[in-house]
This record gives structure tokens, sequence and C-alpha cells, in this order.
């Protein structure tokens, strides 16, 4: 440190010992530093004297020639303190441990008290120091506790849950099974104290993962029937939301651990329900999803659709595999742009990866009808099909008539009657339909949207939360139901009398 002016009018060594104390329980190794060279009118100091922790606090980092001869004095002749003159300056080092020192480098004339007052400041600045390295090491354990849950999340959702409940081990709790999933939205500075709070309501049975994606959000995998009961959701939700002010809580169904993507869809969308409820908690509402009025009639397509995607094999080592090309997929489909950081990629390369999935599966993912065709072929097949080998040039199966068998079927017509019902229900705000119409037609982009319908972007933006209250799930945030209201709108189009076969 090279501060201005002149050192400081002399003090007794009680009051600069007093005063030391205070700045290193208060401000830290830096704050003594910098008292200390203002005090002394030099430079001061951490230098290393071997190897360990480094010159941590030091507020220069153009450490003096004469402190890093003083250290190197130190370590080699094993001494405790040293005083180094010569080159127009004074050198004074006294050990603190570790491998470091306390160094100052003053030009003559130098205060007489010099020695002293280091030697009063080595004993604080050693015990901050030690302190700040145990805060250290404890910020890296969290962070790596941290990416290793998220690790086991990004394990679930792309159906790996023989390693999810490995890695998961060495952590805890353990996985429940079943579950229930929560997201709760808070403020980012909150999460670790929302995350304390739900393992409290559980009795340490919450397994709760950060969000990777907003960060703003925590994800709460519970015992589907806890200390709380068949209705712990309820329970755990509302003591959430009423103890954070601000806060939302969404909660899934029941489900088991290898449906963890359609948990985090279900609570994302009761999330968006929790929002606009006084209690501001809410749970999934009841309705099949997609994938299970559509087993029956397009698994078949569906196993024919991604084929040449699960079949795919990398011409470099570096290239994405199958598994990569699936988990990308899900993951834009679920939350565009922002997938980056979920996948943990660079934009660029997600958008190669994009192109690489359109090639393979001829889906136009710019258009919502492709996206919403390749976002159900996807939950209608496993994470590790057995397809049958694909040669190469194998052309894709026909995305846009094949769908449409699908969402011909008895099954799938029953379902989108009822996914689409609220819009037209008594609860529904006043052309809440033709609203999300004209969005759907429009690939859920708001500008066009709002230019067919002659309103503004943000009457636009209004509507569509109101209608997200009545169908209870989420239309402007990612993962959004658009796919599914596509699909739903689709199959009732194929369902009207006089549409084509």
């Amino acid at each position: 440190m090279r501060p201005s002016g002149t050192p400081a009018p002399p003090q007794s060594r009680s009051d600069d010992v007093l005063k030391m104390h205070r700045l290193a329980h208060s401000g830290g190794s830096a704050a003594v530093l910098r008292w200390l060279a203002a005090r002394l009118g030099g430079w001061v100091g951490v230098v290393a004297t071997a190897a360990g922790p480094g010159p941590h606090g030091a507020a220069d980092p153009a450490t003096p020639e004469p402190a890093l001869r003083g250290a190197a004095e130190l370590a080699d002749r094993g001494l405790r303190s040293a005083v180094l003159d010569g080159g127009g300056s004074t050198a004074l080092l006294f050990a603190l441990g570790q491998g470091r020192a306390l160094a100052a480098v003053l030009r003559p004339p130098h205060d007489p008290a010099a020695p002293a007052l280091l030697a009063d400041a080595a004993v604080p600045l050693a015990l901050v120091l030690r302190a700040e390295d145990a805060e250290r090491r404890d910020q890296r354990a969290e962070l790596a506790e941290s990416r290793a849950r998220e690790a086991v999340l990004h394990l679930l959702m792309n159906g790996r849950l023989s390693t999810a409940h490995q890695v998961a081990e060495a952590l805890s709790p353990s996985l429940p099974e079943p579950m229930r999933m929560h997201v709760v939205a808070c403020r980012p500075g909150e999460r670790t104290a929302v995350a304390r709070l739900c393992g409290e309501l559980t009795g340490g049975s919450a397994w709760v993962v950060r969000c990777p994606v907003y960060e703003g959000h925590l994800i709460v995998l519970v015992p589907a029937e806890g200390r709380h009961g068949p209705d712990g959701h309820a329970a755990l939700a509302a003591a959430v939301a009423a103890a954070v002010p601000g806060c939302a809580v969404g909660a899934s169904g029941e489900l088991p651990l290898r449906e963890a993507p359609a948990a985090y869809t279900q609570a994302f969308h009761a999330l968006a329900v929790a929002r606009s409820r006084p209690g501001r908690h809410a749970r999934f509402g009841p309705g099949p999803e997609p994938e299970l009025a559509a087993h029956a009639a397009g698994s078949g397509w569906a196993a024919a659709l991604l084929t040449p995607l699960h079949t795919h094999r990398p011409r470099r080592p570096q290239d994405p595999g199958a598994q990569e090309l699936r988990a990308t997929a899900r993951a834009w489909l679920d939350f565009g742009p922002h997938a980056t950081r979920l996948l943990k990629v660079h934009r660029n390369t997600l958008a190669t990866r994009l192109r690489l999935i359109e090639s393979l599966t001829g889906a136009d993912l710019s258009r919502l009808a492709d996206q919403a065709a390749l976002s159900l072929a996807l939950r209608l097949t496993p994470d590790s099909p057995l397809a049958a080998p694909a040669g190469p040039g194998t052309p894709p199966a026909d995305l846009g008539a094949g769908l449409d068998a699908v969402l011909r079927h008895p099954d799938v017509a029953a379902w989108a009657r009822a996914h689409l019902a609220p819009l037209t229900g008594p609860d529904a705000p006043p052309g809440a339909y033709g609203t999300v119409l004209a969005w759907l037609r429009h690939d859920a982009r708001l500008a066009p949207t709002a230019a067919a319908l002659g309103i503004s972007v943000p009457g636009t933006r209004k509507r569509l939360a109101r209608t997200e209250t009545v169908l209870q799930r989420s239309l402007l945030r990612s993962p959004s139901a658009r796919h599914d209201l596509w699909l739903a709108h689709r199959a009732a189009e194929l369902a009207q009398p006089g549409s084509e076969p």
C-alpha cells in the first residue's frame, strides 16, 4: 500500500493495539493493512515465506523488492522476524505462520516505534487471516455441494436415476421416492435462508437445489407423504410463502423420481398460478398430461421421429452425442435461450446443436408447430430407447402428417377438450380464447400477436397473464404451456366435422 500524506501523529501503544483489534474485527486483514500503511507512511502487506496460502489481504499486488528479499531471508534462516536495510529503504518483517509474514517497507527516517507496532499487529492479523482462510474454505465447500446438487438435478432431468442416486448418497438427505417437487420463487439473496427453512419444516427430508436457470428460484423435492401427511405439500408451501414476504411456491403432483421433468413442469405452472393468489402458493391443477393421453397412439410415431437423433454418432470426440442432443432439445424447448445456463454452454454452441437437431429430425424450430411436435415426441420416448439403427442419410419421419394421426386419437381429443375448456368457461376473461389462438398462430411471439389483435404489446401480455390464472399454466415464463396449447388446439381442429382425414 502507498498512501498519500504524512504519517499520523504519535499515539499511545495501547491505543494502537485497540485500534488494530477493532479494525480486524470490523474490516478484516485489508483494513488492518491499510491503517498500518497510513500510520507508518510506507508500504505494508502480507508476503509469502514458503508454500502456503500466499499474500492474502495485500492491497498492492506489486510487492516491493526489499519485502521479497526479507521473506526469502525468513524462510532460508527460519527466523521469526528480520530487518533489512539498503537501497534507500528499510524492510521490517514479522512471521505470521502458515507460510506468511507481515512486511513493511519504510523510507528513513521511519518511526522508531514501527517495529513494536508491527509486532503488536502480527497477533490480530494472523488470527483474522486464519479466519478468512476458513471462510474461503467454507465458501468453496458450499459451492462444491451446490454444484453437486445441480449435477444430481441434471441427471434426474435426463433420466439417469441410478447415477443420480449414487451422487446424492454422498450428500443428504436421500432422494425421495415418490416425491413432490416445489419451485420456490424468492429474492436471490434469500435462497440460503429459504433452503434452510425448507429443511426445518420437513424435518431435514427436503432435497434442495438452487435453480441453474432462474437466479431467484429454488427446486425442492420432498417425500410425497412426509411429516405433514398426504397434504404436506400444502402445509410446506403455505409455511414458506407466509414466512418469506414476496415469496411464491408452486407444487407438483405426486410422481416417481423418473418423472422429474414432468414434476418440474407441473410445479412451474403451479408457480404461475401462485403469484396471483393471496396465499402465494398453489398445487398443479388436475387433468392428464398430453403424453399420457397420446401414449397409445403416439409411441410409434415418436420413436420413428427421434430414431435419427437417438442413433446419431458424432464424427469427432468433441462433438455432441445422442444423449447431449436430446438434453439440448429438452432444455431449449423448456427454457429457450436460457438453456445455455442449464447446459453450461456458449450460445453459439447451443445454436450449432439446434441446427444439428433440426437436420436430424426434419423440424423447423422457429415454428411453434414443430416445437410442439418435438416436445411431445421427447416426452413419449424413454431417454435411452432401443431404437432400430438408422443408416447414413436415413430421412426423418413425417413430422406433420404423423402428428395429426396421433392427435386424431379419441383419447387425445378428449384431453384437448378438457385442456381448452377453461378458455371458454365462466371464469375466463373476455376474449381469452381469441387471444390465445392469435398467440399460437404467431408462434407465441408477442409483437405479431399484438398487431393481429390491434392492441399494444403490454396489453397482450396482460391478457395472457390473466389467462394463466384460468388455465393454471405458465404462458409468459418458460417452461411455458404454449406447446401443449398448440397440440390441444390442433387436436380440436382435427376433431371438427369436415376436417381432412
